[in-house]
């Protein structure tokens, strides 16, 4: 069906508004999470509260992030299974991912201090930005094991398509967090540590609401049982789930180096810059999370694309999330270009930062139109558990286009990361497009 004629097609349309909304709608109050921590912090008056919060929240949200495949393989494994109406199966992922989240939540904690110590030694930060990113990082890494158990928890309903379900727990979870922000830093005046420790409570609302939820999915299963649940328990069946995972980490792996390059290296530019960066990031985040909910469209379709084995339901569903994460792009481009000064403005107070930002306000301006198809077709990928081609796609656009570009361009500074930022962003887009087009979508059979 050509893309015109799926645009036109009420039905499903009504169904990707139906899973992507919810999730665009609960994905926007996360990156307003950080938005309401940088405002708050950004209105201490000095850059170093800020720059010290915006490196704290990188190294937690680096570990979570490359523990991110928690949720990205649970979505695309327990899809598939409830497209072929695989009960069984959907219990086990979800047992198993439990148990590998909370397993690597105790390693997080244990190894708490080499890890920031090796981070705050890559970076080149002020002795002010790096004491308040301890105090941040001592207090947060407490959330680990509901963050993480959160992930598979998220990645188990969206897999069910369960978007509703799936956004409360972001909603409240996030609305619980920037009240507490606001409480803890500007009444209790407790700077850093206040935004820490409202982040560690909100992600333990998250796990009390998450946890509710996936019972109540649960109940609905004909053949469920609670004793059953510890009868998976087991390391029967995890090898396909543990291959998919470890192709995810090393995609979130590159990701990531690519993201904390830009927050590290940015350190050493000055602390202005460093500020001026975490402030445009968030804008990004924005942008990224608003994708991903379209995105989660996909790998819900997708997944249960490949459960049917319908190769006319995956090509369908693919083309209507090109075409609407395409017009998303275009619309976030065109506000940041008409109101992006506004924004940056309303998030500090601090008029060096503001210059700052505003002086690469461009290189946020250009980034949806470069990245929204990496953004879609990692939903494509996740959805058909195929985790060693968006591995493959994000190593080359990390180590031969990133970090080259950034080395090539480095005599421009700050520009220098930007630029390297938006070619990395391209090249995922078309590679993985290419391998689409070229191959995925012809795999399942009529």
């Amino acid at each position: 069906m050509s893309v015109f004629k799926l645009l036109n097609n009420g039905d499903k349309n009504r169904r990707l508004m139906a899973l992507a909304l919810p999730m665009i709608l609960s994905n926007i109050t996360i990156p307003l999470l950080g938005l309401v921590d940088t405002a708050v912090i950004g209105h201490l008056g000095k850059a170093y509260y800020l720059g010290g919060v915006a490196l704290g929240s990188t190294i937690i949200t680096l570990m979570i992030w490359l523990l991110g495949f928690l949720r990205m393989s649970t979505t695309g494994l327990v899809a598939q299974a409830y497209g072929a109406n695989d009960n069984h199966t959907q219990q086990q992922l979800l047992i198993q991912g439990i148990s590998l989240a909370l397993l690597l939540a105790f390693f997080a904690i244990v190894f708490q201090q080499p890890i920031l110590s090796l981070a705050l030694h890559l970076t080149e930060a002020s002795e002010q930005v790096q004491m308040y990113c301890r105090q941040y990082v001592q207090i947060r890494i407490w959330s680990m094991p509901f963050a993480l158990t959160n992930l598979v928890l998220l990645g188990w309903l969206l897999g069910r398509q369960a978007p509703k379900a799936a956004m409360w727990q972001l909603i409240i979870a996030n609305i619980v967090n920037i009240i507490l922000d606001l409480v803890f830093v500007l009444v209790f005046q407790w700077q850093v540590q206040g935004a820490a420790l409202a982040s560690v409570i909100a992600d333990m609302c998250a796990f009390l609401v998450a946890a509710t939820m996936v019972v109540n999915q649960l109940r609905q299963q004909n053949d469920f049982q609670f004793s059953s649940l510890l009868s998976h328990i087991k390391l029967q069946g995890i090898s396909r789930l543990l291959t998919l995972n470890r192709d995810i980490f090393i995609r979130s792996l590159c990701l990531q180096a690519a993201f904390s390059f830009m927050t590290f290296h940015g350190a050493g530019l000055g602390d202005n810059t460093l500020a001026a960066n975490a402030v445009l990031l968030n804008l990004l985040m924005l942008i990224s999370y608003a994708l991903d909910g379209i995105a989660y469209y996909a790998e819900a379709e997708v997944g249960r694309a490949y459960g049917q084995k319908n190769r006319q339901l995956l090509q369908d569903s693919v083309s209507l999330a090109f075409a609407w994460s395409a017009v998303v792009a275009l619309l976030f481009s065109f506000g940041f270009l008409i109101g992006g000064s506004l924004i940056i403005n309303m998030l500090t107070n601090i008029p060096e930062v503001q210059q700052t930002a505003n002086h690469y306000l461009i290189w946020l301006i250009l980034m949806p139109v470069l990245a929204f198809g990496c953004y879609l077709f990692d939903g494509v990928y996740i959805g058909a558990a195929q985790g060693r081609v968006m591995r493959n796609s994000m190593v080359v656009a990390t180590f031969a286009v990133y970090f080259p570009i950034w080395w090539l361009l480095q005599g421009y500074g700050n520009h220098a990361l930007w630029a390297a930022l938006s070619l990395f962003m391209l090249v995922r887009s078309l590679s993985l497009a290419w391998h689409y087009y070229r191959k995925l979508r012809l795999q399942i059979p009529y």
